[in-house]
């Protein structure tokens, strides 16, 4: 990243405040450094070389001390208002950062849904502790870039305008700073980077550690992960020391060039004051102002390592930022209730693959029905869920809304493209407004996201605005959570941790179903509501779909019991990975890897 990105001028609006703030903020300071250094050079002469006293310094020493209280009070304005303007960027980079990745979950055709395949635990970290880094960016060494920008050539034209010689002198030796910063700059870039991976690798261990926990304490491998973050946790440290001693280095080099600069400019204005080529007004003018040419650089060099991180962090997040969304459409959903859900050979290569799964996909799904799709590990059951949800578009094939004008079925239980009761004026998913469609749709995947707060709070993430309590508590009846309530002391105020931390595998299946009995949505799509759940609970799972099946509801299953597969009114089922070719392309068969057919369900006559 550049020391001045114009991406964070653009991503974060609080930024381009702050640097116009600063800016002028450092015009008004080279000012008042010229202004310190003519009254304080004007008040030693009159003494010195004048023989003046108190009275002839009266006017201007107040002058100094004004000047001496307005660059202290630009310097707490400007601290101040850096860290306010800190505050602002990062939390607008990290709100951007977290809704450009939602958007990216909608993954086009080719592509991983988000970051690459990046795990959450290295998103965390980098909109956490990563963009928090740029806190020291902002509230110090941008200014200082700044002050470099106004102070020090405003200044050098005053030195000029003072004596040429000094100016030739501080001009020659001038841009050595900046380029030893290039150098320097690029002999730690890798070092930060390095600190960052280590920093989110860390972050993502320890993320996992916490999920996992339980279990490894009950296989007995809690100690050896201990370890594993340890040796992360001294790889941090080790990244943390390199960085520092740059940095200690770094200063050092700095410091000692302008050093010698200014003393060159001394030496040389001593001279000639001991042979009569400038007067003492003007050497303690140049004297006084050598300093302050080279100030801001040294501290821009001096904050530089403070910022490093921030700067690697806000990379990354631009390069998150830049990526461009798959393209979504901009037409209203329509209302499910009365629409075929067509999955037309569909087929998704996921990455690091060739073989599509699935592979040439058809499907129908009735509204008012539960589809089970069924087949074995990897045949792309929980990828057509995903197609379905709007979150992955396929690679080939389509997803089709159709409206038929009657809801009748051939023999064998599917409205096909042909029958005089299909209008097939098709609506593709691909077409639609992604939050029209997803205001019809519930996911209940196999571990049910659940937030901090309390079991209310959770089971009221999906309920619209007007749910009232009577309809949470038969919600909650009809799928035995409400027997979960009673027997917590705490009742519906229970606190749920990170990731349902304080509920059992069963609980939070119950509470999902809650979820989405309560959510009123048309399309309820459910990835193996029954894997690792006990006969009690799985029986309210299979009376939760029937439920929501006589509610009308369109419900879309994944099951390897036989006992979801057994209610469904309808089932898919998909073929292994290797039965489809993909090199076969559309000309393969399009049943290939897949079978469907219609069962009765329980109270459902054909």
């Amino acid at each position: 990243m550049r020391p001045l990105d114009p991406r964070l001028l653009r991503h974060a609006r609080a930024a381009r405040g702050h640097v116009a703030v600063t800016a002028a903020l450092g015009v008004l300071t080279a000012v008042l450094v010229v202004v310190q250094a003519l009254l304080l050079a004007d008040a030693i002469a009159t003494v010195a070389v004048e023989g003046g006293g108190w009275p002839e310094i009266r006017d201007e020493t107040a002058l100094l001390v004004a000047v001496l209280v307005g660059r202290a009070g630009i310097s707490w304005a400007q601290e101040r208002f850096g860290h306010r303007a800190a505050t602002a960027v990062i939390g607008q980079l990290r709100l951007q950062v977290v809704e450009h990745v939602s958007a990216l979950g909608r993954a086009a055709p080719g592509e991983a849904g988000v970051l690459d395949g990046t795990g959450a635990g290295s998103l965390v970290t980098l909109v956490t502790r990563g963009l928090d880094a740029l806190d020291g960016y902002l509230v110090r060494y941008l200014p200082q870039l700044l002050l470099a920008v106004t102070v020090t050539p405003g200044v050098l034209v005053v030195v000029a305008w003072q004596d040429g010689v000094s100016a030739v002198i501080i001009a020659v030796t001038l841009p050595l700073v900046p380029v030893f910063m290039v150098l320097v700059g690029l002999a730690t870039r890798s070092a930060a980077d390095r600190r960052l991976r280590t920093m989110r690798r860390l972050g993502t261990q320890v993320l996992d550690l916490v999920a996992g926990l339980p279990t490894l304490r009950a296989l007995g491998r809690d100690r050896a992960q201990a370890t594993r973050v340890r040796e992360a946790g001294d790889a941090y440290r080790r990244a943390t020391m390199g960085t520092l001693r740059s940095a200690f280095l770094s200063a050092l080099v700095l410091e000692t060039l302008t050093t010698i600069s200014v003393a060159l400019v001394a030496v040389g204005v001593g001279l000639r004051l001991v042979h009569g080529g400038i007067d003492l007004r003007t050497g303690l003018a140049v004297l006084v102002l050598a300093p302050e040419v080279y100030l801001p650089l040294r501290m821009v060099g001096l904050h530089y390592h403070a910022s490093v991180d921030g700067l690697a962090a806000a990379a990354e997040a631009f390069t998150v930022l830049d990526r461009e969304p798959a393209p979504t459409g901009r037409r209203e959903a329509p209302d499910l209730r009365g629409h075929l859900i067509v999955l037309d050979d569909v087929s998704v290569t996921h990455r690091g693959r060739t073989a599509p799964t699935p592979h040439l996909l058809r499907m129908d799904v009735r509204p008012g029905r539960v589809h089970a799709l069924t087949g074995p590990s990897g045949s792309g059951k929980s990828t057509a869920c995903s197609v379905l949800l709007g979150l992955r578009r396929p690679d080939a094939g389509r997803v089709l809304l159709r409206r038929p004008d009657e809801t009748t079925a051939s023999s064998d239980g599917s409205l096909t493209p042909g029958h005089p009761d299909v209008d097939l004026t098709d609506v593709d998913l691909a077409d639609l407004d992604p939050a029209s469609w997803w205001r019809q749709v519930s996911w209940v995947p196999q571990r049910p996201p659940l937030v901090p707060g309390s079991l209310l709070d959770n089971v009221l993430l999906a309920a619209p605005e007007d749910a009232t309590r009577a309809e949470v508590d038969t919600a909650a009846a009809e799928t035995g959570l409400a027997e979960v309530v009673a027997a917590l002391a705490t009742g519906w105020d229970t606190p749920v941790g990170q990731g349902g931390v304080g509920l059992s595998a069963g609980q939070r299946q119950r509470v999902a179903l809650t979820r989405a009995l309560l959510s009123r949505a048309q399309l309820v799509i459910l990835d193996e509501p029954t894997a690792h759940l006990d006969a009690a609970t799985e029986g309210i799972v299979r009376a939760t779909l029937l439920r929501l099946r006589d509610q009308g509801r369109t419900v879309v299953v994944v099951a390897h019991r036989a006992s979801l597969v057994e209610l469904a009114d309808d089932v898919t089922t998909l073929g292994p990975v290797g039965d489809a070719d993909p090199a076969a392309g559309d000309a393969a068969q399009p049943s290939a890897g897949v079978a469907s057919r219609a069962t009765a369900g329980p109270g459902r006559p054909r």
